[in-house]
């Protein structure tokens, strides 16, 4: 009963604030009508506002995702909810899922789905958990295998996750690590990881914006690839994300909502809410093996190489790989021009005609077997595809709406120098978690960020200008990190078979203590000319403090006692 009263005022808090937002349009349009102007100044925020609050308020992404969509259409529509409503179905959702990038993403997801549900049921991934659950003979070790393994897949944020999850969540949930804390790791060791690695399909989105960066100021043979390299030990929300997650699992202490999933699932064995929904049903479970078929690693192994190798050729040779000569800076030049996309699905399609192969060769299933199998695991990812369609669908409607201009106009042109890398962190940090996606906030704020650095330095590339540009990408990071609405976000939950809000809002108290420490300890100081060398060290510490301080302990005989003596009292 009690639940029902919770439920019942989280829909009417929802419908109150839905309504609130759709009146706000009306009045807004009052007097304009069919030629509402193009600036929508504060109503562009109102799409991400709904987005993020309605999702938190109700628990039901795809609602607000899609209510989001429709009220930002209604605002470029002048205010007109039926015209926001087709806008909304042809426009924004047809419109994004018909794109090329898109598309390709949404096959491949879907492919991913088929790929592991095949891979399962050969018994390949339950062989490999059982071996590593030999070496993780706790939660601790458990989680440690998990970030090594999370930063040596670090060519593709999407790959890791998908890689990383469904291969080690049999040996956490063995643990009784929750799903929350799993899908925490290996967010923190994708998109920060990925978007510092040398070679990745990240760095080639960013070398084009510092390219675009360097044209607006007039540099004509500006190195882009040497300017990325600069900025990478100015990463200090990246580096202190990946740092805090080892931190914490050898602290073995937790804070905020990750603390009361751990307890839970500590206690009570219960890996997810009741009320959770995970983004993996049992179709894609690791342990979810045909009967009879013998547990051999390799039935793991090969598949995973095989999807790593051919990611790698499949990137190479999409940049133009043949027509590069076979060296380091080829093989660069190559990696910077590739289509990630194309890449990452020709590695899932090919992989998964190998796993069908060596399914069939081994006779643990048939060839109709196989593909009923690789189809019903394709079905169990339409709740994310469909989450994704959405998100996509919201940011397309942003950037018509012109939200990230408008929140970094709110900026301004005066920002002392001293603090211009942290504001402008804060600014990214906005912007990414408002709209989801770290693409478009580079493209937003690179673009401005290095003229207003460069107006600071004289026209000077100095640290401080390297700073900045460092500080837009890791701001950039944070809202892919732990947005609602991001794509890497929705995929870790994917990935880890979590509730994708439940993984938000576990994450969110850790992500924002690397926020506030790469601000305060890291792009100050470094705007003040303090070497990285000595800045890193001083954060990771600083983190080890807080985690100290505010976190519990999670070890099972601490929270064995907490427990009883709560009873007592």
């Amino acid at each position: 009963m009690k639940n029902r009263k919770i439920s019942s005022k989280r829909w009417l808090l929802a419908g109150a604030f839905l309504l609130s937002m759709l009146l706000l349009t009306q009045f807004a349009f009052a007097d304009e009508g069919e030629e509402a102007t193009k600036y929508y100044g504060v109503l562009s925020l109102v799409t991400p506002f709904i987005a993020i609050v309605l999702s938190f308020i109700t628990k039901q992404v795809v609602l607000s995702l899609a209510t989001a969509v429709l009220v930002g259409a209604t605002i470029i529509n002048g205010g007109n909810l039926f015209h926001g409503f087709l806008r909304t179905c042809d426009t924004y959702i047809v419109g994004t899922t018909t794109d090329t990038w898109n598309a390709t993403l949404l096959i491949f997801i879907l492919s991913v789905g088929g790929l592991i549900a095949v891979m399962s049921k050969m018994g390949g991934t339950q062989a490999m958990a059982l071996t590593l659950a030999k070496k993780a003979k706790n939660a601790r070790n458990s989680l440690i295998i998990t970030w090594i393994m999370g930063i040596i897949i670090f060519f593709e944020d999407m790959a890791n996750s998908l890689i990383v999850g469904p291969t080690m969540r049999p040996v956490t949930d063995q643990q009784k690590v929750s799903r929350e804390k799993l899908s925490y790791v290996i967010d923190s060791t994708a998109g920060p990881v990925t978007d510092m690695a040398l070679i990745s399909s990240w760095v080639a989105y960013e070398i084009g914006m510092i390219s675009i960066a360097f044209t607006t100021v007039g540099i004509k043979d500006g190195n882009a690839y040497g300017m990325f390299l600069q900025t990478i030990p100015y990463r200090f929300y990246n580096i202190f994300a990946v740092a805090m997650v080892i931190i914490i699992i050898l602290m073995q202490r937790d804070y905020g909502p990750m603390y009361q999933a751990e307890k839970r699932a500590r206690l009570t064995g219960k890996l997810y809410e009741d009320t959770a929904r995970p983004m993996m049903s049992k179709e894609l479970d690791a342990m979810n093996v045909a009967e009879g078929a013998p547990l051999r690693m390799c039935n793991a192994i090969v598949p995973i190489l095989t999807f790593i190798i051919v990611t790698l050729l499949a990137i190479w040779y999409t940049g133009g790989g043949l027509k590069e000569p076979l060296s380091i800076a080829g093989i660069q030049n190559a990696f910077g021009n590739s289509d990630s996309a194309s890449s990452i699905l020709y590695a899932v399609i090919f992989t998964s005609v190998v796993s069908i192969g060596m399914a069939a060769a081994q006779r643990i299933m048939s060839l109709k077997e196989c593909i009923e199998v690789w189809l019903g695991g394709c079905k169990e990812l339409l709740l994310t595809v469909t989450i994704l369609i959405l998100a996509w669908s919201s940011g397309s409607v942003m950037s018509d709406l012109g939200t990230g201009d408008f929140i970094s106009g709110m900026v301004g042109n005066s920002i002392p120098g001293l603090i211009l890398p942290a504001v402008l962190f804060l600014v990214s940090c906005c912007v990414a978690f408002s709209t989801g996606t770290s693409y478009g906030t580079t493209a937003i704020m690179i673009p401005i960020a290095f003229p207003l650095a460069m107006g600071v330095t004289g026209g000077a590339v100095d640290s401080l200008a390297v700073t900045t540009i460092a500080a837009v990408t890791c701001g950039a990071i944070f809202g892919d990190h732990c947005s609602p609405i991001s794509d890497t976000t929705i995929m870790s939950s994917m990935g880890s078979a979590s509730d994708l809000m439940d993984h938000v809002r576990t994450q969110i108290p850790y992500a924002v203590t690397a926020a506030i420490v790469a601000a305060a300890v890291g792009f100050l100081p470094a705007a003040a000319g303090l070497s990285p060398l000595i800045i890193i060290p001083i954060g990771i510490a600083v983190l080890a403090v807080i985690v100290r301080i505010l976190g519990k302990s999670t070890r099972l005989e601490d929270l064995q006692k907490e427990e009883e003596n709560t009873k007592v009292c």
